[in-house]
């Protein structure tokens, strides 16, 4: 099946590993070039020489309120044309409801929530007919998950703007969904099954929950995010997809 990605341009932010990277060695797979973002230049540079002539790398804060604008501009200066933008950002600190502190907080809004929100924006602006906009978000957007607290109230959050945000732009020819990742196989979720003392346990615990009986892949989530990218997917928007092999059963 021809997705349609030949020369198609995209945005991927968090890039230089875990999904955003899945994502963009997906779109580059497919013929699509990407501006591929990340904080810290040297990952990025990295990142990008292994992706290939089809990559172009830009250290950026989603933070930075200056980062959206420079952004669109960079893929149309780099490659000709802005087509859509894979919005991916790290997950915020683990923690209890009790424990978080106001700067954690603050931190995590101005990361996670509002600079997602002006990268949105701003490639909104930015884009036409066929454009698409994607938010990672994770499983919490419908249920939380122990000790993330930060992240368990900014995703919903996120949901309900990416939402709001496609019945908008939506008779401009202009889609907006988000992707729910659960466990897949990355060094954050890693990491998060570590916290419990006993990661192996943790992991097993989980993958006795899952449907597929196993933990995704990276690789699996960027071609999730490459379809629903492309023009293959023309007519979905406005809704939030599960990655997640099945743990969440129901709508």
């Amino acid at each position: 099946m021809d997705l349609g990605l030949k020369d198609r341009v995209y945005v991927v932010t968090g890039a230089s590993r875990g999904l955003g990277r899945a994502a963009a060695e997906a779109l580059v797979g497919d013929g699509a070039k990407v501006v591929i973002t990340g904080r810290d230049a040297a990952g990025v540079a990295a990142a990008a020489r292994e992706l290939g002539p089809g990559a172009y790398g830009l250290a950026a804060d989603n933070a930075d309120p200056e980062v959206a604008g420079r952004l669109t501009a960079a893929a149309r200066e780099r490659f000709g044309r802005f087509d859509g933008m894979l919005i991916s950002v790290g997950g915020p600190p683990a923690g209890a409801a009790t424990a978080n502190t106001d700067e954690q907080w603050r931190t995590a809004f101005e990361s996670v929530f509002l600079g997602a929100v002006r990268l949105a924006r701003a490639a909104t602006s930015e884009l036409g007919a066929g454009g698409v906009i994607a938010l990672v978000l994770s499983g919490s957007v419908h249920e939380p998950i122990p000790g993330l607290t930060l992240s368990n109230g900014l995703r919903p959050g996120l949901a309900g703007f990416a939402k709001s945000l496609a019945d908008e732009v939506g008779p401009r020819g202009i889609r907006v969904l988000g992707l729910l990742p659960s466990r897949i196989d990355t060094d954050r979720v890693r990491e998060l099954d570590a916290l419990s003392g006993d990661a192996g346990a943790a992991r097993a615990r989980q993958e006795a929950r899952i449907p597929l009986r196993r933990y995704g892949t990276p690789a699996e989530f960027g071609r999730t995010a490459a379809f629903f990218l492309s023009p293959a997917a023309s007519y979905v928007t406005g809704v939030m997809v599960p990655v997640d092999g099945g743990a969440r059963h129901g709508f």
